[in-house]
């Protein structure tokens, strides 16, 4: 029979469709590469392809066929094996992938070129649909101090736990460098399948030379790499415990990023380092020391010239601000103490002879990065404005033309209420009727009296100032005399916990509160409750609101930061204009009347309009929040990375 050996992936239009023909190969998952080989194909692009006759199967040498295959190929002319090898630039990265036969005679090059569609026109059109968009592949480092599932507080661990497996199914070559915690609980459990390198590196900060060492995991087409070193090992959250944070945390972050830097060079995943070529996706104050060390450590010395780092901000309340003597210790020249110096305001000192001098990574990394991103568009606005910028609004300003903002998207599979194993009942936008299933489950649950045609509200978040959660206090008395059910889910501020506790006794047949947070039970709420309320001050991009209208409940939020982008306000007389209805309520400004105005026209709205309520729910879950969608906006800001030089 033929056997087939792919020699060369080249750029062009395909016009056959391969995958239905007798080509026999399989990608080894090892080198990194699986995703590039299952979408070359359908990306745009043909195959060269070395044609031959022979026995066997198709299969043999780097594609895996059995070893007794491999001597006979090796012994034997007519059964020719193949090998993988590798085209770098000059900088040794690697930029493509080449199969070759160890026999050189009997060969004949086959260019999909010269193929004639004579008898494949009619699949054409349909291949032409299945042709993978991305224009160009990149090889993507994410710096980030949480990467779900391995470690997660907030978004910043769903976004690096699912946007690097995004990315990669689309083509790119992907390694994330995150922390290995071991924090004695179960969770370690999620650093199982990381395996020791044994390749140890010696960091130079905080005056002394610190040994780290590197754990890898290949998992959906991605490198997790975990530094490991004893500062991690600790009780405890990744940034403190029960007693607040860490006092070391600018020493546990600063090895991360030099660690970080070092990851492309030194580990050999898949056989091959990452190489000088990278782009470094730096995520908050925790990382953001990698773009100031490429200015300042690497390229003076002609290394990583050839690289660019974006910046990522999920949160810029957090800024990574220490007392000026503390540079000293981060490993950098003392000519860069301008691009992490930091002056605070007069109002913002301890005392009036407090010079206020300070050393804020975070503002470092602003003024060293190729460009910058927030997660929302909204948000990306927000922090030049005096009120959104905590204090480096004007820097941010200086660089809003490489600033641009991406919504995050969130797990469609977890999230799904078709599939979902937490809730009571299934259900998607053409069959709501398993969502009122849900919502008897969750009263059953929670002690509330079983009243489906009762208004259910919920909350789910932290219990802090940024929530808005005082402007719930406040509006409970005003909500709970109406005829409506309040569930609340969330850990964080204790006098919010107690007052929790004191509505609940208040208020019985009305009112729950589940002080902590349970992963079923924030889906059961999601799934059984009517109206989702967020008065969040801030809200960089803001996930419960998107899964909210995932599962058909409508969200009521505050008009800022990404709430305002992801949440369009419902106007019942929109399809007589426009046909774009609504899928929730926006409110502002941030006060108590405002908050309780919005959610008592929804709730007006749930009792006396139900086709606007089942045209809401079917709107809000018919829309599109998949990391693939926010993949490719990613790409094209990659794509601006590399037009201009380095920043720095």
């Amino acid at each position: 029979m033929e056997s087939l050996a792919i020699n060369q992936v080249v750029s062009c239009k395909l016009p056959i469709n391969l995958i239905q023909r007798d080509f026999m190969f399989r990608p080894r998952g090892e080198v990194g590469f699986g995703s590039l080989w299952r979408r070359s194909i359908r990306r745009n692009g043909f195959l060269r392809v070395l044609k031959k006759e022979g026995r066997g199967g198709g299969y043999g040498g780097v594609f895996g066929g059995s070893k007794d295959e491999d001597r006979d190929s090796n012994a034997e002319e007519d059964e020719k094996g193949i090998f993988l090898g590798m085209e770098r630039d000059g900088s040794r990265s690697v930029i493509g992938l080449n199969l070759g036969s160890h026999h050189s005679g009997g060969t004949e090059v086959i260019n999909s070129h010269e193929v004639a569609a004579t008898d494949m026109e009619e699949e054409y059109e349909e291949i032409e649909e299945d042709i993978f968009k991305t224009k160009a592949t990149y090889t993507v480092v994410f710096v980030s101090a949480e990467a779900a599932p391995y470690s997660k507080t907030g978004g910043l661990g769903d976004v690096c736990g699912s946007l690097p497996i995004a990315l990669a199914r689309r083509g790119h070559r992907v390694m994330v460098v995150s922390p290995r915690y071991l924090n004695g609980t179960h969770s370690e459990k999620n650093f199982s399948g990381a395996l020791n390198l044994n390749q140890r590196i010696m960091v130079f900060c905080f005056g002394a030379a610190q040994e780290v060492a590197f754990f890898h995991e290949y998992r959906d087409g991605v490198d997790w790499v975990f530094v490991d070193h004893p500062s991690y090992h600790r009780p405890g959250n990744p940034y403190g415990d029960s007693h607040g944070c860490f006092g070391d945390n600018q020493f546990r972050f600063t090895l991360l990023c030099h660690a970080a830097c070092e990851a492309p060079l030194v580990l050999p995943l898949g056989g091959y380092t990452y190489g000088e070529k990278c782009l470094f996706l730096v995520n908050d104050w925790h990382a953001g020391l990698v773009p100031v060390l490429l200015a300042s450590k690497y390229r003076p010395f002609g290394v990583y010239r050839e690289a660019r780092s974006i910046l990522v901000i999920h949160n810029l309340a957090h800024q990574g601000v220490e007392p000026a003597a503390s540079y000293k210790n981060l490993g950098l020249t003392p000519d860069w103490y301008g691009a992490l110096g930091w002056v605070f305001p007069p109002w913002a000192r301890t005392h009036a002879l407090d010079p206020g001098e300070a050393v804020n990574i975070l503002k470092g990394a602003v003024v060293t990065a190729d460009r910058l991103l927030t997660v929302s568009e909204g948000y990306s606005w927000e922090i030049t404005t005096v009120e959104g910028g905590y204090g480096l609004h004007d820097l941010l300003s200086n660089r809003k033309s490489v600033l641009n903002g991406i919504t995050n998207g969130i797990d469609v599979v977890e999230w799904d209420p078709s599939l979902d194993e937490h809730i009571a009942s299934h259900y998607t936008a053409d069959d709501l009727s398993g969502k009122v299933q849900c919502k008897i489950s969750l009263q059953k649950e929670l002690g509330l009296p079983v009243r489906p045609e009762v208004p259910l509200i919920g909350f789910i978040g932290r219990l802090d100032y940024q929530k808005g959660i005082d402007l719930i206090r406040l509006a409970t008395p005003e909500l709970m005399q109406d005829d409506v059910q309040f569930v609340m889910l969330g850990s964080g501020d204790p006098q919010y916990e107690d007052w929790m506790r004191t509505a609940e006794s208040n208020y019985r047949d009305k009112f729950r509160g589940w002080v902590g947070f349970n992963v079923p039970i924030s889906h059961r709420i999601t799934a059984g409750c009517d109206i989702l309320l967020m008065p969040s001050r801030f809200e960089p991009c803001g996930l419960n609101q998107l899964y909210a209208m995932r599962y058909g409940t409508i969200p009521v939020v505050h008009a800022t930061g990404g709430l305002r982008d992801t949440v369009q306000n419902f106007n019942p007389y929109a399809e007589q204009v426009s046909g774009e209805e609504g899928t929730g309520w926006l409110f502002s400004p941030l006060t108590k009347e405002s908050m309780v105005g919005a959610v008592k026209t929804a709730i007006l709205t749930y009792r006396e309009h139900k086709e606007s309520w089942e045209g809401l729910m079917r709107r809000g879950m018919k829309r599109d929040f998949t990391w693939e969608s926010a993949a490719k906006q990613y790409e094209q800001v990659f794509e601006w990375a590399f037009i201009d030089p380095p920043y720095c």
